[in-house]
């Protein structure tokens, strides 16, 4: 029973990092995206 539960516990794991890391390189885009979009508009 420990063993499926690490098992379990290991793969929500890696889901949340790459859920994290999709999020940060969204926001790290949107981010030099807008910064893009001003510097052309001033």
């Amino acid at each position: 029973m420990a063993a499926a539960f690490f098992s379990e516990f290991l793969l929500e794991l890696v889901k949340l990092i790459a859920l994290a890391a999709v999020a940060l390189a969204a926001i790290f885009c949107g981010k030099k995206l807008r910064d893009r979009k001003d510097g052309k508009s001033a």
